[in-house]
């Protein structure tokens, strides 16, 4: 299925796809980069390919084998940006990867995060990676790595939960302050569906939402995606259904008001989503506050 996803994502123009150690999905990405290039549909240099690296791989001499290991299933010689998945980091163990998430067993490591981003930077300087950045970082933690002594490279990007019931406009006005490009997961606020055992509220669903969504004569989740991209931000909406992976491209002929911008932000709830609460007590963990960021 993921496979199938990324090849109709591909021929929709799509360009970018995000990837991650623990999604345990680059095998099926790299069998699709594989066949679309084969058959001339795209070649390497127009894509940019991300992925993320696990909190097991954060001790700085597993720093590259975690890296290798994406690139291994990807079937790539590099990946255009490679982000430390979480600032916590995880004693190793032996356990399969989605299982990670729930894994109430797992134990901290004892790893700076100073240390992983220096060993993520001989990544750049050996070619493996383009560019290197963070993901679910507090503005405090990125404060700390941007003050690092010796940085030889920036956070080009940070990759953090935002959208409309969840604006996170301190952080990525703190970023995108800084010349840091943010990238929105879960844009559509998980579209009503149940994450981590319960219901998440349907934000395509809400009036204001749908309102905006037939005056412009655009679909609910075009209006949503659209108002996060006139945010200044980049996007990873995730579907399997080539229907929708179609529509989530087309956001580029219309525009929102800055009255309609502004009725979709005051829907901001500040309700994270994304929160692995049962790793709230390690060190580094990012969301003390729960509410915001």
């Amino acid at each position: 299925m993921i496979c199938e996803a990324v090849k109709a994502a591909l021929d929709s123009g799509y360009r970018m796809v995000d990837c991650a150690w623990i999604y345990r999905s680059e095998s099926a990405v790299g069998a699709a980069l594989a066949d679309r290039i084969k058959a001339g549909a795209v070649t390497r240099n127009e894509l940019f390919i991300s992925t993320k690296l696990w909190n097991t791989f954060h001790e700085p001499d597993r720093v590259e084998a975690g890296l290798r290991d994406s690139l291994n299933d990807l079937g790539l010689d590099y990946v255009d940006l490679l982000l430390m998945h979480w600032p916590m980091a995880f004693k190793e163990q032996t356990v399969e990867r989605k299982a990670w998430i729930l894994n109430t067993q797992t134990e901290p490591a004892d790893v700076d995060f100073l240390d992983t981003w220096r060993a993520m930077e001989e990544l750049v300087n050996k070619g493996l990676a383009r560019s290197i950045g963070i993901s679910n970082f507090n503005i405090q933690q990125l404060t700390r790595l941007l003050d690092a002594p010796g940085l030889r490279y920036k956070p080009a990007n940070i990759q953090v939960e935002s959208h409309p019931f969840f604006l996170n406009k301190e952080l990525i006005d703190f970023c995108q302050g800084r010349g840091i490009t943010v990238t929105a997961y879960s844009p559509l606020g998980k579209g009503g569906s149940t994450y981590a055992g319960k219901p998440t509220e349907n934000i395509l669903e809400h009036p204001t939402i749908t309102s905006i969504a037939k005056a412009q004569a655009h679909s609910p989740a075009q209006v949503v995606l659209r108002w996060a991209l006139q945010r200044g931000l980049s996007i990873v909406p995730k579907s399997c259904t080539p229907v929708r992976i179609r529509e989530n491209i087309q956001l580029f002929d219309f525009s929102l008001t800055e009255d309609e911008m502004a009725a979709i932000s005051l829907l901001d709830k500040h309700k994270r989503l994304v929160t692995l609460e049962n790793f709230k007590g390690f060190p580094e963990y990012p969301f003390k506050d729960i509410s915001g960021c």
